[in-house]
């Protein structure tokens, strides 16, 4: 299985030079830390940043500089600050190229759960809802399975949803699957782990199609 950084490293080889990306709350705020230098990518924050650079060192963090998730972060050369109502206008307008999400559960037509469980306090849904409806592709970050070893790669999500039929490609701890009218197709897996075991952890209708390759991570 991946850890959370491998994951993010897999996602990042998703980015393309010049792409204006949008990064959620959790892992895929570690996906910054892996674009190749060479890129020029515009990192985008709905709470109104554009230009965000990787995490900072130990010692190094400004309080006054944080992500939609509040973590301290660092800007890049260029960088331009507006408030959230010009942040959530660029999204509104599709000027995001990529969005990159974590999730609760991912249903297999594409469906994402990703901002409540019922009883439980949330901090609310945050701009989640409007970059699942305006995103021009969302990759969704995520571990396969629940504490207890059961899927949340489902037939039909059963937690609130976020967004419907809107997730294009899902990168997990096991796996690369890409949503399509039939079904998952199974893409790549992560190093070490069987298709058999990928089926087992997948609720969801899984395609397997010809020899699937191992993820390359580094």
């Amino acid at each position: 299985m991946l850890t959370k950084e491998q994951i993010a490293k897999r996602i990042s080889k998703e980015v393309q030079d010049g792409y204006y990306v949008n990064l959620g709350i959790g892992i895929p705020t570690l996906v910054a830390n892996y674009v190749p230098e060479s890129f020029s990518v515009d990192f985008q924050s709905e709470n109104g940043l554009l230009g965000m650079g990787p995490f900072p060192y130990e010692g190094e963090e400004d309080a006054d500089l944080i992500n939609a998730g509040k973590q301290t972060i660092t800007t890049l050369p260029g960088a331009s600050f507006f408030d959230s109502a010009f942040s959530f206008g660029m999204i509104r307008s599709q000027k995001v190229d990529l969005t990159i999400l974590g999730a609760m559960e991912v249903s297999e037509n594409g469906d994402i759960a990703s901002w409540k469980i019922p009883g439980k306090m949330v901090k609310g849904m945050g701009g989640a809802m409007d970059l699942v409806a305006s995103a021009k592709n969302i990759i969704v970050a995520m571990m396969h399975t629940n504490r207890d070893g059961e899927s949340k790669v489902l037939k039909k999500c059963t937690l609130p949803l976020t967004g419907v039929n809107c997730v294009k490609k899902i990168v997990s701890d096991l796996a690369v699957m890409e949503v399509t009218e039939n079904g998952l197709l199974l893409l790549e897996r992560a190093p070490g782990v069987s298709v058999e075991e990928i089926r087992k952890a997948t609720e969801a209708a899984l395609i397997v199609e010809g020899d699937i390759p191992e993820m390359e991570i580094d």
